[in-house]
């Protein structure tokens, strides 16, 4: 985009940024509460239904980093309102789909207006704000970006409950009909000229194939072995050629699709490194909680939505005082704080255990909204804060990457380290809980006194205790592995230059 002006209704185009940025952030996590039921209304098999979740997430990794060059093609109005009409076509597709083949079809259409309207709406945000007000800016995106993932399980629970999953999807039509209207209606781009310089399809192409089958590793790796499966295998291969062959590809060109070149920028790769860590926390993390719930407190769907819902609405006070605080504080502080509260977070939960409370289970989701809050908002401004104001487009589709796959490393990586660990807990506690042990028979007996003495009673009894406390040790090394991934971004915080007064933060995200 050559002009960079934007200008319209300040109080319109936060509304539209708001709507459609909450919208597409919900989207990525409402349909996992939905699964079983979208499974039982197709007769769907359960290791193809995990495809309503990745085709979305495919689609959304590939574009978001051309959302740069988009910008810069079509203009903010034009690019931004197509992508909202986009995500609600595709969406009303969605629930209306007959088979599961024609639901992934849809859901990677969505995708693909989903990962666009993100970036684009940070940027819309922070070209309208003086320079003066980025942080509280900053703060009222970050509230949407950071709730709306969190909030996706409780919403989407209460849907289906009241109706059923088709309305997940239905829903959006009126939002995104409303978003566009306001998008259409209040964005303005006075001098607008568009970037008419040569289609880099060879970078667009490798960047496609390349993320898409990083993606598909990620989030189907585990499901089905890693390395046994040849299929896991050859993507993971065609990935590392696709994407190292784009990097090449992209340095080389004279007009790439992608500009690689702001990682030579210190504080940028710092700041892009934080922010992927905190997308690994964020949709790891919540991944991992879910799974403990659903699989240790049998917890259903809207009883874990719950859960979040109580925990995430600190934020409704901690982001827009975050975004203050940013102009007044040096951000390299606050970064530090955030870290270490959600770190903590994480180390409260892998003390969890199978007798806890909701009051338990909320406390640990606190201290971690508490800690996003302090994270997300000054790792965008200061991140970007060293850039020309020509580039800033660019890195902020970048930027937005890596969070997206922070959270598909994140997710991938606590999978495989819960499986593995029961597996080895599992054995652990199986050669040590012997009824030939004192302490074993005096459990044994105590079962047969509460629960009767039908032949093999107690020891299934011990069995499924021992599988139960299998699966919280597991747990906890996730959590633990969780918090040594954040605090990590310690390391990165020094390597941070200090935010330049009153220079102006384009589409921090």
């Amino acid at each position: 985009m050559q002009s960079g002006v934007i200008t319209g209704s300040k109080v319109g185009i936060t509304a539209v940024v708001m709507i459609a940025a909450v919208m597409a952030m919900i989207d990525i996590t409402i349909v996992n509460v939905a699964l079983s039921d979208i499974r039982a209304s197709f007769g769907t098999p359960l290791d193809q239904i995990g495809w309503v979740s990745t085709g979305y997430m495919m689609a959304n990794i590939v574009v978001i980093p051309m959302t740069g060059w988009f910008q810069r093609r079509f203009g903010y109005r034009r690019y931004f309102a197509a992508s909202i009409l986009l995500f609600t076509a595709a969406s009303v597709l969605c629930g209306l789909a007959w088979s599961l083949p024609s639901l992934v079809i849809f859901r990677v259409i969505q995708g693909l207006g989903g990962g666009a309207i993100i970036p684009t709406a940070q940027s819309l945000l922070f070209a309208r704000y003086p320079k003066r007000e980025h942080g509280m800016a900053a703060g009222l995106f970050g509230l949407g970006a950071i709730t709306g993932p969190l909030l996706g399980p409780t919403i989407g629970g209460y849907l289906i409950a009241w109706s059923s999953w088709h309305l997940i999807f239905l829903v959006n039509l009126p939002i995104g009909l409303l978003a566009a209207f306001l998008a259409l209606r209040h964005v303005e781009e006075p001098g607008f000229v568009p970037d008419e310089g040569p289609v880099d399809f060879a970078g667009i192409a490798l960047l496609a194939v390349g993320m898409a089958s990083l993606q598909y590793v990620l989030e189907e790796g585990n499901r089905e072995g890693w390395s046994e499966s040849p299929l896991i295998v050859a993507l993971a291969v065609v990935s590392a050629i696709a994407l190292v062959t784009f990097v090449v590809h992209e340095l080389e060109t004279p007009s790439p699709v992608v500009d690689l070149t702001v990682f030579a920028n210190r504080t940028y790769a710092a700041g892009t490194g934080i922010n992927l860590l905190t997308g690994l926390v964020l949709f790891g993390g919540s991944f991992l909680f879910s799974l403990f719930c659903g699989a240790v407190m049998r917890y259903g769907a809207l009883d874990i939505g719950k859960v979040f819902l109580v925990s995430s609405s600190v934020q409704l006070v901690l982001m827009p005082l975050a975004g203050r605080l940013s102009q007044r504080i040096d951000a390299r502080i606050m970064l530090l704080f955030g870290l270490l509260v959600v770190g903590a977070s994480q180390v409260v939960s892998s003390r969890l255990t199978a007798a806890a409370g909701f009051s338990d289970l909320v406390l640990p989701n606190l201290l971690r909204s508490a800690g996003l809050a302090g994270v997300f908002i000054p790792v965008s401004i200061v991140a970007l804060s060293d850039l020309p104001a020509e580039r800033r487009g660019n890195a902020t589709g970048l930027f937005n990457l890596t969070r997206e796959l922070g959270g598909s490393i994140g997710t991938a990586l606590v999978s495989v380290v819960v499986s593995n660990g029961d597996k080895r807990h599992g054995a652990w506690l199986a050669e040590r809980v012997s009824l030939y042990d004192p302490a074993t028979q005096e459990r044994a007996a105590m079962l047969r006194q509460r629960f009767g003495s039908a032949d093999g009673a107690a020891e299934t009894l011990l069995g499924l205790q021992v599988k139960l406390q299998s699966l919280v040790l597991s747990f906890s090394d996730g959590f633990r592995v969780t918090a040594a991934v954040i605090l990590l971004g310690i390391a990165l915080v020094f390597l941070l230059k200090k935010p330049t007064p009153g220079v102006e933060v384009e589409g921090a995200h």
